[in-house]
């Protein structure tokens, strides 16, 4: 789950990252109501989940109540790489020395954590870390040991940040950490980090990925999941419970493990086809939820064919054949469905299958084969 800016500096103010005050709006009056607040200059930013705001306009600086009520005209309704900006961020503008990176997430090769810093912040770090790997310091953490005052002093050090602020630096590092830790998140990541004029450091942007997995121990998300940015696919398939994210294909994908329907959706891309969304119903889906996850598929207008890859492991296909059946007599197909049952009694999933076989459904024995029919019957 992906937070807007101001939600990731309102978690990392919880640990003790100094950010600017602000407030988040909606309409251009309150957005000037905010600014005399706060008090001038201030900057208006747009809360989109895509890069690139300020080369989109959507972030700018107001001197007075007039140039903040123009700025959030201008931003409210933008459309910034298909994210349409309803929520502003108006905040005190700060005096900057010096613009910095730093993040945290994890590196699963090395399954460590993985802390990245650099002298080079404000600007786009993937673009950094082609043609300049060098400007980035990385360092890894042991999430059993933490990570330390003298492990960020060296870091600090490797980076090549102004040695004057690195009592302050240390504080947002270990703030950042804990944040990444105890907030159970996949990614945190402060661009820029900035040094203000009193040479003190300061989180100028937040960028929060959480770990949805651990919701149940945050019953403070719920707030956050209220604001989150759904397409209509995704709504549908929230309120029934199911692992949906929509993509933008025309074969329609349902499978049993994340592992899996991503290696399925890898499939239908290679034989020429592209996946509409990625489903995972989970091991011991039934007939509901089956029926809930062909339903929404089929609702989509954009699929032309729906492919259903299960692998029986505890799960056994025969009771998913039985669960397929079921749902499709509740569901009136737009589209064909073709299933792939393979793992625990696929066999007799599959006689439980082929006596329904038709034009609207059809079996195949391998993933391949199952992605290609899908695709084929998409292109029709």
């Amino acid at each position: 789950m992906d937070l807007f800016e101001y939600q990731g500096k309102q978690l990392f103010a919880r640990y003790g990252i100094p950010v600017s005050p602000g407030e988040a709006v909606t309409t251009v009056d309150d957005a000037v109501v905010a600014a005399d607040r706060i008090g001038y200059p201030v900057v208006v930013k747009a809360q989109v989940q895509v890069g690139g705001r300020g080369k989109a306009g959507g972030i700018k600086v107001a001197a007075d109540a007039a140039e903040a009520r123009q700025h959030a005209g201008a931003i409210l309704g933008m459309d910034i790489k298909g994210h349409v900006v309803a929520t502003l961020w108006v905040e005190a503008a700060s005096d900057i020395a010096a613009e910095y990176y730093a993040s945290f997430t994890l590196d699963r090769s090395a399954k460590l954590h993985l802390g990245m810093l650099s002298a080079r912040g404000g600007i786009d770090i993937e673009q950094v870390a082609t043609d300049e790997p060098g400007a980035i310091a990385r360092i890894h953490v042991d999430p059993v040991d933490g990570l330390d005052d003298a492990t960020c002093r060296a870091w600090i050090d490797a980076a090549g940040l102004d040695p004057s602020a690195t009592d302050s630096l240390v504080d947002i590092l270990l703030g950042l950490y804990r944040a990444y830790t105890e907030g159970d998140a996949d990614l945190v990541e402060i661009n820029p980090l900035v040094l203000l004029a009193d040479g003190k450091a300061h989180a100028l942007d937040a960028k929060v990925s959480l770990d949805s997995n651990a919701g149940f121990r945050h019953p403070e998300w719920l707030e956050y999941e209220a604001t989150q940015v759904l397409d209509e696919r995704e709504r549908a398939a929230r309120a029934r419970g199911l692992n949906y994210i929509g993509l933008t294909g025309s074969v329609g994908i349902i499978g049993n493990g994340a592992g899996l329907v991503m290696s399925t959706c890898d499939v239908v891309n290679q034989v020429g086809g592209a996946p509409a969304n990625f489903l995972d119903v989970g091991g011991g889906a039934g007939a509901d939820v089956l029926a809930a996850s062909i339903d929404v598929v089929n609702d989509d207008p954009q699929v032309r064919a729906i492919l259903v890859n299960i692998f029986g492991g505890i799960t056994k296909c025969d009771e998913v054949a039985l669960g397929i059946v079921e749902a499709l007599e509740r569901v009136t197909l737009a589209s064909p469905i073709v299933v792939r049952l393979d793992g625990t009694n696929a066999a007799e999933g599959r006689i439980i299958l082929e006596e329904r076989t038709s034009d609207q459904l059809v079996t195949k024995p391998t993933m391949l084969d199952a992605a290609r029919t899908a695709v084929e019957l998409a292109a029709r």
